[in-house]
């Protein structure tokens, strides 16, 4: 995904595709969850790594261009303390969520899960959602 990002622009409208990936990750996270083919598991997989990518692409870009210079520095960091906080506190909720339904339920209700925040933040967050371009 890395390799096609690099040849061809988001833009147009790159807070939609942000959202837009968000939710195709969601969808492949349950497509994963209730799989016993392998090759669609590994296909899921993929799916789900390549929207994870374009939505991270598109993250970490809005954050680096969007923050005037001066602030850059302290915004990343802020940035990267939330964004690694998240990872670890999804991991906890998911482990979680494993103990109490199982691994399949969990995985599946994660994946939902992940789409409503994405719809949600569709409506919520409707200035993201209409960002044109990286710039």
């Amino acid at each position: 995904m890395t390799a096609a990002l690099a040849r061809h622009a988001l833009e147009p409208r790159v807070g939609m595709r942000l959202l837009q990936a968000v939710i195709v990750f969601g969808l492949a996270t349950p497509v994963f969850g209730l799989s016993h083919l392998i090759w669609l598991s590994i296909l899921a997989l993929a799916i789900l790594g390549a929207a994870d990518t374009v939505s991270m692409v598109i993250r970490i870009s809005l954050v680096q261009l969007a923050t005037p210079d001066e602030m850059r520095g302290r915004v990343g960091a802020v940035n990267f303390l939330f964004v690694n906080a998240s990872y670890q506190l999804g991991e906890f909720e998911s482990g979680l969520t494993a103990a109490m339904f199982g691994a399949m339920p969990a995985v599946v209700l994660g994946g939902l899960g992940t789409i409503t925040v994405a719809l949600l933040w569709m409506k919520l967050f409707s200035t993201l959602r209409k960002v044109q371009r990286l710039e």
